[in-house]
């Protein structure tokens, strides 16, 4: 399996954490709320994205999309969510460890199982919201969000809730499962994917395209789930296997001008700060260990 990264959000995030704890100065502060920590690395990687596309432009003497990205980068750093206040010894790096770690089982697994045929697109976004993972195959595109939760994960339709239990087994957590802005993992993962299936129908890249939310974090467990909108596994090997043994559908050719027009829509979304990922929201499984807090800390990585 080849991989291809488009964006890694996690690492951001995780550089992110380190330099506030390096500069948050005496022991005791803090470097914030995990939310605002990704709200912030998030901010940073779209200031980037577009100060890159600018310079693009620039020097290949595009001053109309010089103008834009210029404006752009203004805009963006305009936004700048405000930086967190001391609220107590909160460390936002081993939830971000976690969630790093979790994204390189979840492509050493995938890679132990799918053959040269596959790629693995990392970190795709668009308007909607960004996308963990494209994997594409011969039996066509599946889209994968990658949640890091340590806990019981129930769904009924596009509701998700999460549950936590103490040492004798008591619920110690419980609620409804989501990003900032409400909106349930399978919505998270839903929104972005309709938007990339209407743009790949419309190039002549029509194909069908599994959704899977994938549970990462080795004390996650699914519960029940009624009328789920997406897939919900807890293993990625599981799911290589299913792939795997699934008839192919697609050429090479055809996967070919997939993989390049995916990353031709993420470039063209790279200076543009996605619907819901507006300084000050997160996405998906960041907001999950956020709201998942002291059980997301507290279980062994």
């Amino acid at each position: 399996m080849r991989t291809t990264e488009l964006s890694n959000h996690p690492a951001d995030a995780l550089r992110l954490a380190r330099q506030r704890r390096e500069n948050a100065g005496p022991p005791g502060r803090t470097a914030g709320p995990a939310a605002v920590t990704d709200a912030l690395a998030r901010h940073e990687l779209l200031v980037r994205r577009a100060t890159s596309a600018r310079d693009r432009a620039r020097a290949q003497r595009q001053w109309l999309a010089w103008l834009r990205g210029a404006l752009a980068v203004g805009r963006l750093r305009r936004l700048a969510p405000a930086p967190p206040r001391s609220s107590g010894p909160r460390d936002a790096e081993p939830i971000r460890r976690a969630g790093l770690a979790g994204e390189r089982r979840v492509i050493a697994d995938l890679a132990g199982v799918l053959g040269d045929d596959w790629v693995l697109v990392r970190g795709y976004c668009n308007q909607r919201g960004e996308i963990d993972h494209l994997l594409l195959g011969p039996p066509g595109l599946i889209a994968i969000e990658t949640m890091q939760v340590a806990a019981t994960v129930t769904c009924e339709g596009d509701s998700w809730r999460f549950t936590t239990f103490d040492p004798d087994g008591e619920v110690a957590e419980h609620g409804p499962l989501g990003d900032l802005r409400g909106r349930s993992p399978s919505v998270q993962l839903n929104e972005p994917a309709d938007v990339l299936e209407a743009f790949l129908a419309a190039r002549g890249g029509k194909v069908s395209m599994l959704r899977v939310v994938l549970l990462t974090h080795p004390e996650a467990k699914l519960g029940r789930c009624v009328n789920a909108t997406i897939h919900v596994t807890t293993s990625a090997t599981e799911l290589a296997r299913q792939l795997d043994d699934m008839p192919p559908v697609i050429g090479s050719v055809q996967r070919a001008r997939l993989e390049e027009l995916l990353a031709r829509d993420h470039r063209y979304h790279e200076q543009r700060p996605a619907h819901g990922d507006r300084p000050g929201s997160v996405t998906g499984r960041r907001s999950a260990a956020a709201r998942t807090g002291r059980s997301a800390r507290s279980a062994s990585r």
